[in-house]
C-alpha cells in the first residue's frame, strides 16, 4: 500500500538525437486523408476508457506540471511580472505540498518559461542556476505576416538575448493555398536562424480548415527541421483540440517510422485544468508510448492550468479543497 500523500515516480527515457529535417518530401503527405468522424471518437475515448485516481493521478498531475511552458504572453507584460512567473516556475508548488509528496529531495519544476522577445532578458536573468531554459516565441506572433526578413531577425534577437527554445508560427496562408515548396523553405531558414537553440513550429490549427492540412503541415515542418510541433498560438478563436492533436501526433510517428527521429509535440491555447492535462497526458502514452511523457519530447503551453494542479494536488495530500486565488501565478 503507497501511503496517502506520496505519488508514483516514474522512470526517465534515452536522450533523444535533435531532428535534422530531410529534403521536402510530398509523396510522404500529399495523398494523406483523415476521417474527421472516426478522429472525433478516437478523441472523445481518451477521458473515457482510462481514468487514473489517488496516488496514480497525483503522479500524472506532477508530470504534468514538469511538462509546462509557463507562460505569459501578453500586451501589458513587465520585467516584473516576468520575475514573479520565474520564481513560481521554480517552485511551482507551495514547500508543504512538495514535503507531504515526498519530492522534497528533488522538487519538481516546470519544463521552460514562454515570453515575448523583449522579454527574454529578465527571463534569463531571473531563472539562472535553475536549469529552467527561456523559450520565445517570435517571426511575427501571433499572425506571422510580418516579412520573412523581419521574422529572422526576431529569432536571431531572441536567441542572443539568451532564449534557448523558439516557437515560430508559420505562414498560414501557405498551408491553405498547398505551397509546400514555400512553406518548407520558411521553416527551414528559420530553423538555420534558431542555430543551438530548439524549434517548436506552431500551425495555428484553428486557421489551417481541415485535419488534412494539418497532417501535411505538421509533416512539412518536421520535413524542414522542426523539433516540436505546436498546436496553436492561443490567440486563434479554436486552439489546442484532441482530435487536432491526435492527427498531430499521428504526424509525428508516421515521421518518425520514416526517419527514426523523435520529434515533440506541443498543445497550448485552451488548456485550463488538470483534467485537461490527464487527457493530453493519455493521449500520448496511448499514441506513442512512455517516451513521450517527458519534457524534452512533451509540452503544454499553459498558464492558469498550473494554480488548477496545485489545487488537485493539495487536496490529495490534505482532503480539502482550497480556493484558486490560494494559489497565485505570480
Amino acid at each position: 500500500m503507497i501511503p496517502r500523500g506520496t505519488v508514483v515516480k516514474l522512470p526517465l527515457g534515452d536522450h533523444v538525437e535533435r531532428n535534422p529535417g530531410t529534403a521536402l518530401k510530398p509523396e510522404w503527405f500529399e495523398d494523406a486523408q483523415v476521417n474527421l468522424s472516426a478522429a472525433e471518437r478516437r478523441a472523445a475515448t481518451l477521458g473515457t476508457r482510462r481514468t487514473v485516481k489517488k496516488e496514480y493521478q497525483a503522479a500524472w498531475l506532477v508530470k504534468a506540471l514538469q511538462c509546462i511552458d509557463l507562460t505569459t504572453l501578453s500586451g501589458d507584460d513587465t520585467p516584473g511580472r516576468v520575475h514573479r512567473l520565474c520564481n513560481k516556475a521554480m517552485r511551482p508548488l507551495r514547500d508543504d505540498i512538495v514535503e507531504a509528496l515526498g519530492l522534497a529531495d528533488a522538487p519538481p519544476k516546470v519544463a521552460a518559461v514562454c515570453v515575448y522577445p523583449s522579454m527574454v532578458p529578465p527571463a534569463v536573468k531571473a531563472l539562472r542556476g535553475s536549469s529552467i531554459p527561456v523559450a520565445s516565441v517570435a517571426t511575427g506572433f501571433p499572425a506571422g505576416l510580418t516579412p520573412l526578413p523581419q521574422r529572422l531577425a526576431e529569432i536571431r534577437y531572441a536567441v542572443d538575448q539568451g532564449a534557448e527554445e523558439i516557437d515560430i508560427v508559420i505562414h498560414r496562408a501557405l498551408v491553405l493555398m498547398q505551397d509546400w515548396r514555400a512553406l518548407y523553405d520558411e521553416v527551414a531558414a528559420m530553423r538555420e536562424a534558431c542555430g543551438d537553440a530548439h524549434m517548436k513550429a506552431i500551425l495555428a490549427t484553428g486557421e489551417l480548415k481541415t485535419l488534412r492540412n494539418v497532417y501535411k503541415a505538421s509533416m512539412v515542418a518536421m520535413q524542414a527541421g522542426a523539433d516540436f510541433i505546436k498546436t496553436s498560438t492561443g490567440k486563434e478563436d479554436v486552439n489546442a483540440t484532441l482530435p487536432v492533436s491526435l492527427v498531430m501526433v499521428r504526424a509525428l510517428r508516421d515521421y518518425g517510422e520514416l526517419t527514426s527521429y523523435k520529434i515533440g509535440f506541443k498543445p497550448a491555447g485552451g488548456l485550463k485544468t488538470s483534467k485537461d492535462a490527464v487527457s493530453w497526458l493519455i493521449l500520448m502514452k496511448e499514441e506513442l508510448g512512455r517516451r513521450w511523457l517527458e519534457p524534452d519530447l512533451f509540452r503544454i503551453g499553459a498558464s492558469s492550468m498550473l494554480a488548477d494542479i496545485e489545487r488537485q494536488l493539495e487536496h490529495h495530500v490534505t482532503g480539502r479543497y482550497s480556493a484558486l486565488t490560494h494559489h497565485p501565478l505570480a
